[in-house]
């Protein structure tokens, strides 16, 4: 799609050059004069600054591109008589603009969010982890720790990760959409933010912000960063369900485990209940774990959405684990509704990069 906008773009500008060529009198059309030559020639100049600048993914062709199509389709209602089909052009390129401008919009909200949690949890000071930290933990519980590596290191206070993924938006659908995601975690308060940037199709994409701040959860999901097609606030299925997602979400940064918000309960030999509660939003999970105390799934009673009448069950798997930052932690899983009808894998996902206690916001452009 950013390809073919350039393509027009440069095409459309260059029939503007054209028109000023009129104006010199090098053209074999009829002659314009050259004070609307040199309007043509600037409409020609803010078409190839737009394209220079989508180039090099800077924001600032939306301002150029809209200053060019707003001169561009005065010349054309009054002086292009031979060639009305530029109108058509600039609907095009305003269509984009719009869906551009929304998308600055939307990343812009993300990172103004992401920031406002960073600065609410610095990464300073983080005590050096001993193992009588867990004494009292579910026996298991404490041999997942100690196999995660978290002795000798330090406590981590926030995370910054970044995820390809698959999802599939509905049981039926057969093909898998391909997504990238950026994520921010902070331990206390315990809360994140993730964004997603997925296509439905080479034209059409959707993008969506989950997040779970001072107890409560938030979702938002449009298309083409523009149209919203779903989204979910101040509601207390809402709310459990991403903290439960929260909560299993811990093993990419296993200390959390030790947070004065999570009680464990042993449930046998491999497997613990987790209970945790923050600002009167409470839910729980039975985390489960091999022999070794290698983390295998997370199992959980969960809402799908704020319309659920009744919690649905829900498991994530580790598919593959790996050691990151000097702590093994699942860098693959799956994500699983248990439906009347059946299993409905909904989820894949592959962690490319992820930082325990950075210091500063990371910013990372991966063009979400």
């Amino acid at each position: 799609m950013r390809i073919a906008l350039i393509i027009l773009i440069v095409i459309h500008g260059i029939l503007h050059l054209f028109e000023f060529f009129k104006a010199l009198g090098i053209s074999e059309f009829n002659a314009i004069s050259k004070a609307h030559g040199i309007f043509w020639f600037f409409t020609f100049i803010l078409f190839t600054i737009s394209v220079i600048l989508i180039l090099i993914h800077s924001n600032y062709w939306l301002l150029s591109g809209f200053l060019a199509v707003i001169i561009s389709e005065v010349l054309i209602l009054n002086y292009w008589s031979d060639a009305k089909f530029g109108t058509i052009a600039n609907i095009i390129i305003l269509i984009a603009i719009i869906i551009g401008y929304s998308s600055f919009n939307f990343k812009q909200k993300v990172k103004t969010e992401k920031i406002s949690l960073f600065e609410g949890a610095q990464a300073k000071n983080q005590d050096i982890i001993t193992d009588g930290e867990w004494i009292g933990l579910p026996p298991i519980v404490q041999k997942w720790l100690t196999k995660s590596g978290l002795i000798g290191k330090q406590r981590v206070s926030n995370v910054y990760l970044v995820q390809k993924l698959q999802l599939k938006l509905k049981p039926e659908q057969a093909n898998w959409n391909k997504g990238m995601t950026e994520q921010y975690f902070t331990v206390d308060p315990p809360a994140f933010n993730w964004n997603i940037k997925t296509e439905m199709n080479p034209l059409l994409n959707i993008v969506g912000r989950d997040k779970f701040v001072d107890g409560k959860g938030e979702m938002i999901i449009k298309l083409l960063s523009l149209i919203p097609v779903a989204g979910a606030n101040n509601n207390e299925k809402v709310n459990q369900a991403t903290l439960q997602r929260y909560l299993a979400e811990i093993v990419w940064f296993p200390s959390a485990a030790l947070s004065k918000y999570i009680k464990w309960e042993t449930i046998d030999d491999y497997s613990a209940r987790a209970t945790m509660e923050f600002k009167g939003t409470k839910g729980a999970g039975v985390f489960h774990f091999d022999q070794n105390g290698n983390f295998e799934k997370f199992v959980a009673m969960r809402y799908q959405d704020s319309n659920a009448i009744k919690p649905t069950e829900w498991t994530v798997i580790s598919t593959r684990t790996e050691e990151r930052n000097g702590i093994k932690i699942p860098i693959e899983c799956e994500a699983s509704w248990k439906l009347e009808k059946g299993k409905w894998t909904w989820l894949k996902l592959k962690i490319t990069d992820i930082q325990h206690n950075v210091e500063e916001m990371p910013v990372a452009n991966y063009h979400l």
